[in-house]
């Protein structure tokens, strides 16, 4: 457990108190989440302890990041877990074998981050299914980055499972950890003056002046440690007449000095004891002495360090704070720290924890040495194993430096860099890259090195600047790995469609580039060479390429190439083709726990859920997607956010995230962002009825022939310019979608059919309205059945016609109601009132379930089973379990067969 004193929790009543609450929560059957944040020193440590304390009988697991440990994967969080691996049994198959592996208890397939997520979550659900469970976590900035990212999720995932997941997290400068934003935190302060006087008149022996001791009070911010150590510098003489102080700096910086003043002091054993034990990361006090052992150093060493009140030497070992441990760290110097790596390299156990040896050997290294390194390589392939890729890209980076031979050390360099992109942590590949290259390297590995640049340079700019650099990669890579090159092209092609009219020679260069490989038949080779046709002869010679390439996707490791398969079926205009790709990837990339897959993956599906009038699961979708999402999904989800928005009519969130969607396009170079907004904008203001707004946003997203937008774009551009009164620009996109049409799929002959009814000869638009409905309605395009009704309504109406536009139109009122396409249902109540016919406006009623209870009920009602319903939504079987109870308490149901009738009803 955390160390902590009593004396250091004066005034502290608020943190107290929210803690208590939290723990009355938590025994009430609810999950709490907090994330303490505080400079070094500030008691949230302290706090900790207390919540232990007051926590008791409840069952409490602890751990601790420690920095020297930072670079094993899952080493906090294997901390954390292991006094609740006997529940491991209850966790579904699938989620016991990701657990086994990734804690290295068993062999198997590396397990994704999402999966192990999943099982850390099903995990504390079943531990607290028995009694209500208290996790603690000190030191969560120096957490190992998987731990980090696992318990961020899980703590976004707890409901009701009676878990307290509690973070003690130090920050500088106002700067919080990656990972743990959004999480309810509480920032934990200095003391007010009062009890800062009070802590330090009680710490002090000597007499102190009033001014001195309010100038310390004042420079210490009150922090507690700071308070009790900074005056231990201070003669009797600087207190009681104030000469000298506490100086200038860093709180955290001058308290570490003030430890490391006081480990200078000691006996050079004490020193070297205090120094292996900052080295050592767990506290294995057997370790310990068996490596101080073989420095000579005995027992009576430890003596002066617990009396100066640094160390506490139990089962386990603990430092006072960890600014002791770092002051000891860094106070050393190279030879005392490379003597006790050695010593505790050659205290561990090779057969029990080889990577620790490894580690250890490699900071007592002198120099470069083959051994040492290829045991670091060993330890990145069990890294690798246990699906840790941050913690390979770590050792593999130090065994390239330890390595002797320039050819070995170049390739190390290169795994190194590879392992970096393979965690999403692009931003040490450059460097890695220049290290491999100053080595001797064959023609593939410079190949190789190319493609990482220019991969880890796409990752943080995927825009404007990111084309080039993958073609040349490509080119290098051909007359080595064929295969590899054409991926990497097709990379290419996914950055130029993503920059769109910022690099508006992109997709030639692209298209110039592939011609020039050997062709393939894998997948991507398959959908390269459909997009050079599309690029260089045109959408209509591309089609039959597109649907032979979506034909081509028969297995689930096709779904690498999930953004041509997406973009190829709705450039197709074949919605099915698009819903069963979406729908596959989703659930390939749930049952694998696969996050760059599912980050890509769940706004794509929400956007095909949009064109079926599927809004409630869309927005369901796009919910989950900021708790999966990387960069790579980012730009996606607020592209499918932007449709569902306008499509709804809500005028101002529309707006907001169109907004957010230009900006970003311009400042990262997302040209296709920039599209997709203009688009959005068409889509709303026709839906809202003013016209000249939505012709001029679908004429500036018309400006480029952007992959897939440009046919959404012109079917908007026809709707507005025959309403603007500009029926020369509505019989030019009209012709541009009788292209489309002649992909033959209900979306595009529907989209044809309506162009034609609205710009075309007017003796023909009611057989050409007809036609349109009937290709929506057999492709499953609700929204634009619901729109072609209302259009038809509306021209029924022009025509004098009024008990035959009622029709039309109540049913696309009807329709756009039931979807909560708002703004048409508004326009088609407009319509109706104008033929003469009364229609109430919808008052939408008080929400009866929550979001979330929603979803789960969607589910429920289809046959899921709650552990199913948990691995969709990533929540445990038990809180899947408590929403249904309040589901069924609202809707008045008592089984699930009653659920889906219920929600009609509602």
């Amino acid at each position: 457990m955390p160390h902590h004193a009593s004396r250091r929790l004066l005034g502290r009543d608020r943190e107290l108190e929210a803690l208590d609450r939290l723990l009355r929560d938590v025994r009430d059957g609810r999950s709490r989440v907090l994330v303490l944040r505080g400079e070094a020193g500030v008691g949230k440590s302290a706090l900790l302890g207390r919540l232990a304390e007051r926590a008791a009988p409840l069952p409490t697991v602890f751990a601790a990041g420690v920095e020297a440990e930072s670079d094993f994967a899952y080493s906090a969080l294997q901390r954390l877990c292991a006094p609740l691996l006997s529940h491991l049994d209850r966790l579904p198959p699938v989620q016991q074998e990701a657990l086994r592996v990734a804690f290295g208890l068993s062999a198997g397939n590396p397990p994704e981050m999402l999966l192990v997520g999943l099982a850390v979550l099903g995990l504390l659900a079943e531990a607290a299914a028995e009694s209500p469970l208290v996790c603690l976590v000190d030191d969560a900035q120096a957490l190992d980055l998987m731990s980090r990212r696992i318990l961020a999720f899980v703590g976004r995932r707890l409901e009701a499972e009676s878990v307290a997941l509690v973070f003690a997290e130090r920050t500088s400068g106002g700067q919080r950890t990656e990972g743990f934003a959004g999480l309810p935190d509480l920032t934990v302060r200095g003391l007010a003056d009062d009890d800062a006087r009070a802590l330090l008149d009680g710490a002090l022996s000597a007499p102190v002046d009033a001014r001195v001791r309010d100038r310390i009070v004042a420079e210490t911010g009150g922090n507690p440690l700071a308070l009790l150590e900074l005056p231990r510098d201070l003669s009797p003489a600087e207190l009681a007449f104030g000469l000298g102080g506490p100086g200038a700096g860093p709180l955290a910086s001058r308290v570490e000095d003030g430890f490391r003043r006081r480990v200078e002091a000691l006996p050079a054993d004490t020193r070297a004891l205090l120094l292996v034990a900052a080295l050592e990361p767990v506290g294995d006090a057997p370790l310990l002495w068996r490596a101080l052992r073989l420095l000579g150093i005995g027992i009576e060493a430890a003596a002066p360090a617990e009396a100066a009140d640094l160390i506490t030497f139990g089962a386990p070992v603990r430092f006072r704070h960890p600014l002791v441990r770092s002051a000891v760290w860094r106070g050393a110097d190279a030879g005392a720290l490379r003597a006790a790596h050695h010593a505790l390299a050659e205290a561990t156990d090779a057969g029990r924890d080889p990577d620790r040896q490894a580690w250890h050997r490699a900071h007592a290294a002198v120099g470069p040495d083959e051994r040492v390194a290829a045991a670091l390589e060993r330890s990145a392939d069990r890294a690798l194993a246990r699906g840790g890729r941050a913690a390979a890209a770590a050792f593999l980076e130090r065994a390239s430096a330890l390595t002797p031979d320039p050819t070995e050390r170049a390739r190390r360099a290169l795994a190194a860099a590879a392992a970096h992109l393979a965690a999403a942590l692009p931003d040490r590949v450059p460097d890695l890259v220049a290290a491999a290259e100053l080595g001797p390297l064959d023609p593939l590995q410079s190949a190789e090195a190319s493609r990482l640049r220019a991969k880890a340079s796409s990752m943080t700019h995927p825009g404007l600047g990111a084309v080039q650099p993958l073609l040349d990669a490509a080119a290098r890579l051909t007359p080595l790995d064929p295969a590899a090159a054409r991926e990497t092209c097709l990379a290419a092609f996914g950055a130029a469609v993503w920059a769109g009219r910022h690099d508006a020679s992109g997709l030639r260069r692209a298209a110039q580039a592939a011609r020039g490989l050997p062709p393939g038949d894998e997948t991507a080779g398959v959908f390269l060479r459909a997009l050079v046709t599309w690029t260089a002869d045109g959408p209509v010679a591309a089609f039959p390429l597109l649907a032979r390439a979506l034909r081509a996707l028969t297995r689930d490791e096709d779904l690498a190439v999930l953004w041509p398969a997406a973009n190829a079926a709705v450039e197709l205009g074949d919605l099915r083709a698009w819903l069963d790709i979406t729908g596959r990837a989703v659930r390939f990339a749930r049952t694998t726990g696969t996050l760059s897959v599912l980050s890509t993956a769940l706004p794509y599906r929400a956007a095909s859920l949009v064109y079926t009038g599927r809004f409630a699961e869309a927005r369901d979708l796009l919910a989950e997607t900021p708790a999966v999402a990387e960069a790579a999904g980012m730009a996606t989800h607020l592209v499918s956010t932007s449709l569902l928005n306008a499509y709804q009519g809500r005028e101002r969130p529309a707006l907001e995230v169109i907004g957010a969607m230009e900006r970003e396009g311009e400042q990262r170079g997302l040209g296709r962002l920039n599209a997709m907004a203009a688009c959005a904008r068409a889509v709303l203001h026709n839906g809202l009825g003013n016209y000249p707004a939505a012709m001029d946003a679908a004429l500036r997203g018309g400006e480029y022939q952007d992959l897939v937008v440009h046919h959404w774009t012109c079917g908007e551009l026809v709707e507005a310019a025959s309403r603007a009164g500009r029926p020369d620009v509505a019989a030019g996109a009209r012709e541009r979608l009788a292209d489309w049409g002649r992909a033959g799929t209900p979306w595009a002959l529907g989209a044809q059919a309506v162009a034609d009814a609205l710009a075309g000869a007017p003796e023909r638009a009611e057989d050409h309205y007809r036609e349109g409905l009937d290709h929506f309605a057999r492709g499953g395009l609700g929204v634009f059945e619901a729109r072609t009704r209302l259009l038809f309504g509306e021209w029924l109406r022009r025509q004098n016609r009024r008990a035959r536009a009622r029709e039309e139109l109540r049913a696309a009122h009807a329709a756009a109601s039931a979807m909560g396409m708002e703004a048409y249902a508004e326009r088609a109540r407009r319509e109706l009132l104008a033929t003469g016919e009364t229609v109430r406006v919808r008052t939408p009623g008080p929400q009866v379930l929550t979001a979330q209870e929603a979803r789960i009920a969607r589910l429920a009602a289809t046959g899921h089973p709650n552990a199913d319903i948990g691995a969709q939504l990533f929540l445990s079987p038990r809180t899947v379990e408590w929403h249904l109870r309040k589901v069924f308490a609202k809707l008045g149901v008592s089984s699930r067969r009653e659920i889906e009738g219920a929600l009609a009803d509602r």
